[in-house]
């Protein structure tokens, strides 16, 4: 069985996105075209991945600097698809089957590459059936199915402009057969460019057999040239991630308010309001709630948890039957244990909030553990850092921490122990005392009455 290489052609300019940045590195679903397409192909377990890159080749190898899956190739001339095949075949195995991928069809799927490789035709050209193929290069097959050519809009006749099968791009070919078309591609065309879809021609000259293989989703070949193109890929992106959802179980209140970008799993009985925005690996479990306009990233949420509205997890853990906002902040290494509140305002940060404990309302609690059943008063912040280095707070279980308390890390308070209101705690608190740490109050009689 011959290797097989797979070459991805994104030198694009993107020129009509009115960016800084090259078309391989715009963002589809939180993640760049070129990051989804490398992400499908590697499942193909390709001998080699080649990208051919071109203006902005710099920031594309930054942007992928730890992924030692790519071997980068500059087309420093932009000549057309065809040129940039020519400098890639000086890298490509001459026993190999070559898969030709571009670079701005983000949502490729797997199987259609395997159909593509798998078919067994000398040249195989993948297709889709598009209700309105405008402005696309038309699919001519003979009377047997063999694809005779690729004949461009300003090139059909009407009969041609009639067909609705149009060519993607994509094809599938051996790396002998490339290197001998290839330096026989010539520029003599409106682009002048060498062209990839002049192969079918070769092909047919040599009575080659040229199969045509169809896509089943216009959606994995749909390719972006421009800002409104990339916004329409987006919705239906989302659209087909909201519809898989639902064919899970999952209750949404609008299908079209919803965004996730990356992965989302997900348990039976999960609701999910508008606007809410799912980035990285996320997982709900059964019976999770998750309010309006919440932000969840790489987050886990336990069973029958709820999720209020504007609450922003961020690598998080929330454990069963917790309740967390609104106008919550989870940071990273935040971890909820069963049956905990935390309510609006409250930000906490690389913290264990124990079971069955409560943060109601405006505190911060950073580098700190906090055992069961304690209840954290308005107000109340952890001082973890001391203007060099962090440093942890431990609570034990059942502790009552009064309002606008300063907990002065290190510091740690014993189970069962009280903290009144407004005070300032800078030394250890033993189990079932209280602890005050405030000046003491005075009254002057008749200081108003004097100074008016």
């Amino acid at each position: 069985m011959k290797p097989l290489e797979v070459c991805i052609l994104a030198a694009g300019l993107g020129t009509r996105m009115k960016s800084q940045r090259p078309k391989a590195l715009q963002t589809l679903a939180g993640r760049t075209l070129l990051a989804h397409q490398l992400a499908t192909i590697s499942r193909l377990e390709p001998s080699r991945i080649h990208v051919v890159i071109g203006q902005g080749a710099d920031q594309i190898r930054d942007a992928f600097l730890d992924d030692n899956r790519v071997h980068w190739i500059l087309q420093e001339e932009r000549l057309g698809t065809g040129h940039a095949m020519m400098q890639a075949m000086l890298h490509v195995s001459d026993n190999a089957d070559v898969l030709i991928v571009l670079g701005d069809v983000p949502l490729i799927s797997l199987d259609t590459m395997r159909r593509l490789t798998e078919s067994g035709a000398d040249l195989s050209v993948l297709s889709v059936l598009l209700d309105d193929p405008t402005g696309y290069g038309r699919i001519v097959r003979d009377d047997a199915g063999q694809v005779r050519r690729i004949v461009e809009q300003r090139d059909a006749d009407d009969i041609e402009r009639a067909i609705h099968e149009i060519n993607t791009g994509v094809m599938s070919v051996s790396a002998g057969l490339l290197n001998e078309w290839l330096p026989r591609l010539d520029r003599n065309n409106e682009q002048n460019e060498y062209l990839l879809t002049d192969l079918v021609a070769l092909a047919n000259d040599e009575h080659r057999t040229v199969e045509g293989v169809l896509a089943e989703n216009p959606l994995e070949v749909t390719g972006i040239n421009s800002r409104q193109q990339l916004a329409t890929l987006e919705r239906d992106l989302q659209k087909k991630i909201a519809d898989d959802l639902m064919a899970q179980g999952v209750q949404l209140a609008d299908p079209m308010r919803l965004d996730v970008r990356g992965e989302l799993l997900v348990g039976r009985d999960v609701f999910i309001d508008v606007g809410c925005v799912f980035e990285g690996r996320c997982e709900l479990a059964d019976g999770v709630t998750v309010g309006p306009y919440s932000v969840i990233r790489d987050s886990t949420i336990g069973p029958d948890s709820v999720i209020k509205s504007h609450a922003v997890l961020d690598g998080a853990t929330v454990a069963s039957e917790c309740s967390v906002g609104p106008f919550a902040r989870l940071r990273p290494e935040a971890r909820i244990e069963e049956g905990a509140a935390i309510g609006n305002f409250v930000e906490i940060k690389k913290s264990v909030v124990g079971r069955g404990s409560k943060a109601s309302h405006l505190a911060y609690l950073g580098d700190s553990t906090i055992g069961e059943d304690v209840n954290i008063g308005a107000g109340t912040i952890t001082c973890n850092y001391d203007g060099v280095n962090k440093h942890q707070t431990n609570i034990g279980d059942g502790v009552f921490v009064g309002s606008n308390t300063s907990l002065v890390a290190p510091v740690s308070v014993a189970d069962g122990a009280s903290i009144g209101a407004g005070s300032v705690i800078t030394t250890d608190v033993p189990s079932r005392s209280l602890a005050i740490g405030r000046g003491r109050q005075r009254n002057i009689e008749g200081w108003a009455a004097r100074n008016k």
